[in-house]
């Protein structure tokens, strides 16, 4: 439990305060910027990450949104209900109410993820065609136009369209928004023999090894995959749709809100350090 805790606070001086946040949008644009000339200029050895079938892709980024939902959900519940408990905010009854606003950002982030896929889809499908190699076309037949992707693999074809990066888009919207939920740690009181305590830091570790993986996977997608347009896009509009949520539309009455209510951070007795 000493070790649990030793890394808890350690993981949120590292990566849930203020100074990551303001710096993780620049550092994941240039990480894009930068792997892309390294891979344009052919100078990236080849790894086992180059292959889409390695672990880490198949296992956590192509259900990315699921481990970020599934640790989220926990971690928002029990912090937000446990802040808006104090004295300084609610009662138990109006703290169950905060709970299920917040949670509204799990709704709002769920159907970012599930429209730009969407839109993706739909971009890739209306700027592309399918090639069929080896396949001759018959004597007297006009060659058949394929409307999708989807039909063009089917047929083993191979389908050259705009491929907007999902994986550049869907990491860093998903490390942006865990970086912004753990704000709410800078005023949570905790009693250190707490039960609580335990789930909030076994919580609190899970998400910021997960930020960890999605960055490392992000530098993974830059260096290997995708051309440069398509990389820069995709964390463009994840970095759109985190800043659209986060730093304008939660400040609105009409919103989930934002991780942590306007409280006294100046008074040590509301500190999840202490």
């Amino acid at each position: 439990m000493e070790r649990l805790e030793r890394s808890g606070r350690w993981l949120r001086a590292a990566l849930a305060r203020g100074p990551l946040r303001r710096r993780l949008p620049a550092l994941l644009l240039a990480i894009a910027v930068l792997g892309s000339a390294l891979k344009d200029s052919d100078l990236v050895p080849d790894t086992p990450l180059q292959n889409k079938r390695n672990p880490l892709n198949v296992y956590f980024v192509k259900v990315a949104w699921a481990w970020t939902l599934w640790l989220l959900l926990p971690f928002i519940t029990l912090s937000t209900y446990e802040l808006g408990r104090s004295k300084l905010l609610y009662g138990r009854t109006r703290s169950a109410l905060l709970v299920l606003r917040r949670l509204g950002a799990l709704l709002v982030g769920t159907a970012v993820w599930y429209l730009c896929t969407e839109l993706f889809i739909f971009i890739e499908n209306l700027t592309g065609e399918c090639s069929l190699q080896g396949q001759p076309s018959q004597p007297g037949q006009p060659p058949r136009l394929y409307a999708s992707k989807r039909d063009c693999q089917r047929d083993s074809g191979v389908w050259n369209g705009f491929d907007i990066s999902g994986h550049c888009f869907l990491l860093s919207y998903c490390a942006m928004m865990i970086l912004e939920e753990l704000a709410v740690l800078e005023a949570l009181a905790i009693e250190h023999s707490s039960k609580l305590r335990v789930v909030i830091n076994v919580l609190l570790v899970s998400l910021c090894s997960l930020t960890m993986i999605w960055v490392f996977m992000f530098l993974c997608t830059a260096l290997y995959f995708h051309d440069f347009s398509q990389k820069l896009l995709g964390v463009l509009i994840g970095l759109a749709a985190w800043y659209g949520t986060y730093r304008y539309w939660y400040l609105k009455p009409f919103s989930p809100g934002l991780p942590l209510p306007n409280i006294p951070l100046s008074s040590k007795k509301y500190s999840y350090s202490r």
